[in-house]
């Protein structure tokens, strides 16, 4: 059995590296092209629409994870970026990964990657507009941020070298991780155990997965391998979207870090939102 993990683990982690360099590397040479003091504006601008795509936009290209997304919220709350907007970018940026979401479509197919990246954009969109309708706006605490400044991109071949090695640094271990956990799911756990236990449409195994997620910090870089493994051996796709928006949307860490600039009642909100945009998630793929 050790032997079959482990060629089960190369096998993985071959396919994931191939994928993850050359996929980060085209996505940071794309990024050069993308136009951010437009959006930066559009964000500032009255018009709802344009500036919830603009927090969609600037959640999709910056491939932050829970924890580094407060100091960008930080920024814009600073800057006076309307809360709702604000918002929409705090849950969307750790769920709209461009690199994992196409690594997504590799493993898992393009249209769980489409309907995951639909799904989490308008759920995002709607907590955080409705956050702002409830006026949780007055939750928010009166904190200076030092030290941050905001990236410039230009395209360029270097750049996007020297980006693709930063996420190599940052993100592939959580890859190789995964890759580790989902070798050992697939060479120890029975098929039949997880496909009895998990599969099918049983409707709590969505809520509980969504739950399970909170707590752990498990990146979406970690948690690809791991979900293909999972649904290869017959877990259902919803429990493990749940799972997945669950653990990459929030974390202890990061509930930490948005304790110093929320209210109580504003991260007790996160929490709730956070678990029903996950498990919102999950009975939606069950429709698909």
């Amino acid at each position: 059995m050790v032997e079959s993990i482990f060629q089960s683990f190369l096998s993985i982690a071959l396919e994931l590296t191939v994928l993850f360099v050359s996929i980060s590397f085209l996505i940071s040479l794309i990024q050069g092209l993308i136009p951010y003091e437009k959006i930066n504006r559009y964000l500032s601008g009255r018009n709802t629409t344009l500036g919830v795509l603009a927090a969609l936009l600037l959640a999709f290209i910056t491939p932050f994870c829970s924890c580094s997304t407060v100091p960008v919220i930080v920024n814009l709350l600073k800057e006076k970026i309307r809360f709702g907007i604000v918002m929409v970018f705090l849950f969307s940026s750790p769920v709209l990964d461009p690199t994992i979401i196409t690594l997504m479509g590799a493993l898992l197919g393009v249209k769980v990657a489409v309907a995951y990246t639909v799904i989490t954009s308008i759920l995002s969109t709607i907590i955080g507009l409705l956050l702002e309708k409830l006026g949780f706006e007055k939750s928010v605490k009166q904190v200076i941020m030092t030290g941050y400044e905001e990236s410039s991109q230009k395209f360029s071949l270097k750049r996007a070298f020297q980006e693709t090695l930063e996420l190599m640094k940052t993100v592939y271990p959580y890859l190789i991780i995964g890759a580790a956990i989902g070798a050992v799911i697939h060479g120890a756990v029975p098929t039949e155990w997880i496909s009895t236990t998990f599969g099918g449409n049983q409707w709590w195994i969505v809520p509980i997965a969504a739950i399970i997620g909170i707590p752990l910090y498990i990146r979406l870089s970690m948690m690809i391998p791991m979900s293909q493994i999972l649904i290869v051996k017959g877990m259902a796709v919803a429990p493990v979207m749940a799972l997945m928006i669950s653990s990459a949307g929030a974390s202890l860490p990061e509930l930490t870090l948005l304790n110093s600039i929320f209210q109580k009642r504003l991260v007790t909100a996160f929490v709730v939102s956070v678990f029903a945009m996950s498990t919102l998630s999950g009975f939606l793929f069950y429709l698909i």
